[in-house]
């Protein structure tokens, strides 16, 4: 069997397996995790077991790193390992290091996407310093004013998940930035989650269709007369109350809203997690009613479990960079990189790019029908 490095070619594409089928290079920054390089190869191995068609060029410190690989006899053949000896810490402020982060692993792993070597990258480090460095090596998508981060909210859809973008990408966001996100939020949802025609809503105060700012009710007709074209349901003006609901796929909002609403949500959930557990330990009774209740707990645990939902997707880029959250274990870190080559299997970059030019198109249509509709007849 051929090594990953033989079949990482030099054009970037992955080399066809022995049967003739396409194989997938996820590039992973291994150093940025809280939980260090151990939980990012331990994530490898779980994935590896589910994804035989996938090679990873792992970025890192190669003596620390080739000792756990010798561990995870799943990943034998399956990684190139790529020296880099610094770190971008939590610390590290973005500016810092776009001006000195090259020869980090972060760096070096969203280099593997530019040059091609791999299809999308995937890092547990620092957010800002992350997005930084894939602005400057990939540059934005044609077109994209913002790019954004869209992450996975849990929901009572059968898929057990709606998608927010924007998730604190960029604090601003003008009519056109919202369209652009819902056009991308819309072929994320097809390629990622298998959503033949997503419901799209635009975050709101209220429903009613004079509420919200001028912005807002810009966005509101940009997305509506786009629909067509970018192939979704445009339902409207949701809530906050409709984050989890059923009645909608993909929500649409500046990043400021959407990650008070992150942040706001993970709080909560945590804060009934620790009520639960103190009112199950409150009294020998309540510990008794745990014990019989042991099973739908955990059924709640796992449909609550945040592994499941983590990593957040930077859309409008010459490339897929997953944010896999910085304290992740080894399942959190395998629920990211088994996103990223789900959108690398779907052809998700080449899908994106489409959709963004179509939106520009629509876009500037829905523009001029309101110029000249404002004029006087």
């Amino acid at each position: 069997m051929a090594s990953a490095g033989d079949r990482i070619s030099a054009l970037g594409n992955p080399s066809p397996s022995s049967d003739g089928a396409p194989r997938f290079v996820i590039s992973v920054d291994a150093m940025g995790g809280d939980r260090g390089p151990a939980a990012v190869v331990a994530g490898l191995a779980i994935c590896a077991r589910s994804m035989p068609d996938a090679d990873f060029i792992l970025h890192g410190d190669e003596a620390e790193l080739s000792k756990l690989l010798a561990r995870q006899s799943e990943l034998t053949g399956h990684v190139l390992l790529r020296h880099a000896s610094r770190v971008v810490t939590m610390a590290d402020k973005p500016s810092q290091v776009m001006r000195h982060g090259a020869g980090t692993s972060m760096w070096s792993s969203i280099e593997s996407v530019r040059s091609g070597e791999a299809s999308v990258a995937v890092s547990c480090g620092n957010t800002g310093a992350l997005m930084a460095v894939a602005m400057i090596r990939l540059r934005k998508l044609p077109g994209v004013n913002r790019p954004a981060i869209a992450c996975l909210w849990p929901s009572r859809n059968p898929g057990g998940f709606n998608l927010m973008l924007d998730a604190g990408a960029d604090i601003k966001a003008d009519a056109n930035d919202l369209l652009q996100y819902a056009m991308m939020g819309a072929s994320y949802a097809r390629n990622g989650m298998a959503m033949k025609h997503p419901r799209i809503g635009l975050l709101n105060v209220g429903t009613e269709e004079h509420k919200g700012s001028a912005e807002l009710k810009a966005a509101f007709d940009l997305i509506a007369e786009a629909a067509m074209v970018g192939d979704y349901e445009f339902i409207g003006y949701v809530e906050g109350v409709d984050l989890p609901s059923d009645r909608v796929d993909v929500i649409v909002t500046d990043g400021f809203t959407g990650n008070v609403a992150l942040k706001t949500g993970e709080g909560t959930a945590r804060l009934i997690g620790d009520f639960l557990r103190e009112a199950f330990n409150a009294t020998v009774l309540s510990k008794f009613a745990a014990l019989l209740a042991t099973n739908a707990l955990n059924r709640l645990r796992r449909r609550m479990d945040p592994r499941r939902s983590n990593g957040g997707v930077f859309l409008g880029l010459n490339g897929i960079v997953v944010k896999s959250h910085g304290s992740a274990d080894a399942t959190g870190v395998a629920s990211a990189v088994a996103m990223a080559y789900q959108l690398a299997r779907s052809g998700f970059r080449e899908r994106l790019a489409a959709r963004v030019a179509s939106a520009q198109g629509a876009g500037q249509s829905a523009a001029a029908t309101g110029t000249q509709a404002g004029q006087p007849e």
